[in-house]
């Protein structure tokens, strides 16, 4: 059998974006067939292959957005939201084969769902961008996502309490106004993939934030304080009011969870 190591770091070796949400449904599929094994490791890269387009530009560099409601600004809104996606895929994959092989393999099952769903919101993100008239890549985009992942690649508690907790619970927080502006200019079709985006990533979060706390309890090491340490130690920047605080709340953080982060990280 193939170690599902050795597919996760195949999907990240993967550069065509297509392609790579479609390796990761692959992986998702021979998971849940049974035809990958947890035993074994593979070698990962220190970050995964990209397409040739899009640019990846600073984060400081990257051009506005255009007038709100536009066309192109709705068109680079969900530009850089598939960007985010194809990020999320790497994320997974990277969450799988670095740290799944010791964990119980209800691990392997939560983030190998998780790692299908990205692929998803992917796919239908990319699917609007194409009868839209464009493609992804067609717009620059920014790298700051994996970073994070290159910083916590050596501790499973601190990529737990990063990525999923800080980074995807900010999409949490960020989406509703995305589909009200969606809506505003009734377009169901964006309302409907961003709904649907929404809900998944709040049991992301959720997924997260339980085997954080499985890890922690294993360390012996109260969640609550290891998180707030692990953010103000790894994470670059502040953690951003306002807070989606009922969605976070369906994903298990409590207000005493992020409310003493929304200030300059040390």
């Amino acid at each position: 059998m193939t170690s599902l190591a050795a597919v996760a770091a195949g999907v990240l070796a993967t550069g065509d974006a297509a392609a790579t949400a479609h390796a990761a449904r692959a992986l998702a599929a021979a998971w849940r067939a049974g035809t990958l094994t947890l035993a074994g490791t593979a070698p990962l890269p220190d970050s995964p292959a990209r397409p040739a387009r899009p640019a990846m530009l600073p984060a400081s560099r990257m051009p506005r957005r255009g007038r709100a409601g536009s066309p192109r600004a709705r068109f680079a809104m969900l530009h850089a939201l598939a960007h985010i996606e194809l990020n999320a895929i790497d994320l997974a994959a990277d969450m799988l084969g670095r740290f799944a092989p010791p964990m119980p393999p209800a691990f392997a099952d939560d983030w190998v769902l998780v790692l299908d769903e990205e692929a998803q919101h992917f796919n239908l993100l990319h699917r609007w961008l194409q009868t839209s008239g464009g493609d992804y890549g067609d717009l620059p985009a920014h790298d700051g996502l994996w970073q994070a992942a290159h910083d916590t690649r050596h501790d499973l508690a601190a990529r737990l309490a990063i990525v999923p907790q800080v980074l995807e619970a900010r999409g949490l927080d960020v989406t509703p106004a995305m589909i009200a502006r969606f809506a505003a200019v009734g377009d169901e079709r964006v309302v409907s993939i961003l709904t649907r985006i929404l809900a998944d990533e709040i049991g992301h979060v959720a997924i997260g934030n339980r085997w954080f706390r499985f890890v922690c309890d294993r360390a012996k090491t109260p969640p609550q304080a290891a998180f707030h340490a692990l953010v103000q130690r790894h994470f670059r920047g502040m953690v951003k009011p306002p807070f989606n605080d009922s969605a976070r709340l369906q994903a298990g953080l409590t207000p005493g969870w992020y409310l003493p982060l929304g200030s300059p990280a040390a």
